[in-house]
């Protein structure tokens, strides 16, 4: 697809040899989903975050997380005004198209439980009102690596809101050396143009949701999932949540792809960002030093595709 394509050449015009991330973003938020973004400090996690707003036409907002960030500070605040004697409501900076969270895990439990709401439900309670967010609405977080320097881990509820998580990793050298050319003094973010609006986007993501799926297709998403909950290298499975985000995102990939049905192949593209953050490792992966994506793999070789 021509808008898809071009929204990619406008981010890689920032971010340079991360291809995979930058494709696997630009799916989720065609699926309406949530990022999350674990890496090192440095390699162009926030820098990814800002060139899709810019490319996308979006208003972000963003927070830079820090253990005296406040939930007031996400989602707002109520105060009295005198003039009216009611009372006024402040919106807080999570009342935009595409919010991003940087270092999520550097701040309190409570104002990270903040962003649950508006994840899955696109709207905050504050003072037993509910307020709407603007629509598209996503979220992009970033987190250091767990054990970085005043880190903790992200609750299990909350990490399975997010529909994908990926890393962006060192980049190769040549990437590395384009880096340093491309900048020549000035913020590559500046040169990034918008290839569609608010508008625009939000028609795009409905034709996500029309894409067709075949039955065999959605019984093969739910035996992936299903699979592992009953797997001995996994302690805990994935949720329900995690059927409906895998199907998403094959729609979103048939979508990127130009067309208007899923086919095994979307299915196993996005397999291991969609699933990887949502599945705990048993002892015995453990003891076998196996990963997440090593396990998931396996499953996609057992369990045989469709015949579409």
């Amino acid at each position: 697809m021509e808008e898809f394509n071009r929204i990619i050449r406008e981010v890689k015009k920032a971010v340079s040899g991360k291809d995979r991330p930058i494709i696997i973003t630009l799916i989720a938020l065609l699926a309406n989903g949530n990022i999350l973004i674990e890496d090192i400090p440095g390699v162009g996690k926030t820098t990814m975050a800002i060139a899709f707003s810019k490319a996308l036409g979006l208003n972000y907002g963003r927070v830079q997380f820090s253990p005296d960030t406040l939930p007031s500070d996400i989602t707002g605040f109520a105060v009295y005004d005198k003039e009216t004697g009611k009372m006024r409501f402040n919106k807080g900076a999570v009342f935009c198209n595409l919010f991003l969270a940087d270092e999520l895990n550097r701040t309190s439990s409570r104002t990270q439980a903040a962003l649950l709401e508006a994840m899955e439900e696109h709207q905050v309670t504050v003072e037993g009102v509910s307020y709407p967010l603007e629509n598209p609405f996503s979220v992009i977080a970033t987190q250091n690596p767990v054990g970085a320097s005043g880190t903790q881990l992200l609750p299990d509820s909350q990490t399975d809101r997010f529909m994908v998580k990926i890393s962006m990793g060192y980049p190769a050298e040549e990437a590395e050396l384009e880096m340093l050319f491309n900048r020549g003094g000035v913020n590559p973010l500046d040169n990034i143009i918008p290839v569609v609006n608010r508008q625009t986007f939000a028609a795009m993501q409905k034709s996500v949701n029309r894409v067709f799926m075949n039955p065999e297709i959605a019984k093969y998403i739910v035996s992936l999932v299903s699979a592992t909950r009953n797997n001995e290298y996994i302690l805990r499975g994935a949720s329900p949540r995690a059927t409906l985000s895998l199907s998403q995102m094959a729609k979103a990939a048939a979508y990127a792809s130009n067309r208007d049905y899923v086919v095994p192949q979307d299915v196993t593209n996005v397999f291991l960002p969609t699933l990887c953050h949502r599945i705990i490792l048993s002892p015995a992966a453990e003891i076998k030093q196996m990963t997440p994506e090593q396990v998931l793999n396996s499953l996609l070789h057992f369990i045989k595709p469709p015949r579409i």
